[in-house]
């Protein structure tokens, strides 16, 4: 299931992102921005292959492991704890602090249209086992979307896009369990 989806500008800004926890918004951002990296160097390294080919999916930019810590004792009443945040806990003496630790597994998709826009997909693979295929089609539905908004003659190329179709089009990857 795809947790973020952003579309970047040639310039490299952002012309739309969506996340679905509200409250890892600031952490998407700086995963999308940290994979347009990752792009340019796809991008450069295949050149004039790139131009003449019509297939434009980057495939999996690299992925990311998360770790959750769920603790009992003074941590309850909190939020879930990062290592970065547990690590007083460990410097506990011998009594164990953490309950569980759940594991995430974020993969980072990407996509380059003809005009140089990037589409960046954050994909939640713990749970479930993603297919090429399917992350491809998600990328066509998005570039077809994102063409649609382009055709629109009441946008101007560079804003951000405001379209409810384009919105209900990412919504509704980001529901589907693929």
């Amino acid at each position: 299931m795809a947790v973020c989806v952003a579309v970047i500008a040639k310039e490299n800004y952002p012309l739309y992102i969506r996340s679905v926890p509200m409250e890892n918004e600031l952490k998407f951002h700086y995963m999308v921005h940290t994979s347009l990296d990752v792009v340019d160097e796809k991008v450069s390294a295949m050149g004039k292959a790139l131009v003449d080919q019509r297939e434009l999916y980057l495939g999996l930019l690299y992925p990311t492991e998360d770790y959750k810590l769920w603790s009992q004792g003074m941590y309850t009443d909190g939020p879930p704890l990062t290592l970065a945040t547990a690590r007083p806990c460990f410097m506990l003496p011998p009594s164990p602090c953490v309950d569980s630790m759940l594991f995430n597994q974020l993969c980072r998709y990407g996509y380059v249209s003809n005009s140089k826009v990037k589409f960046v997909m954050v994909v939640d693979s713990s749970n479930t086992a993603l297919r090429d295929n399917e992350i491809r089609s998600m990328f066509r539905k998005l570039h077809n979307s994102y063409t649609d908004v382009m055709c629109n003659p009441f946008y101007n190329p560079g804003d951000c896009i405001q379209s409810r179709a384009f919105d209900s089009m990412v919504t509704s990857m980001m529901i589907q369990v693929c």
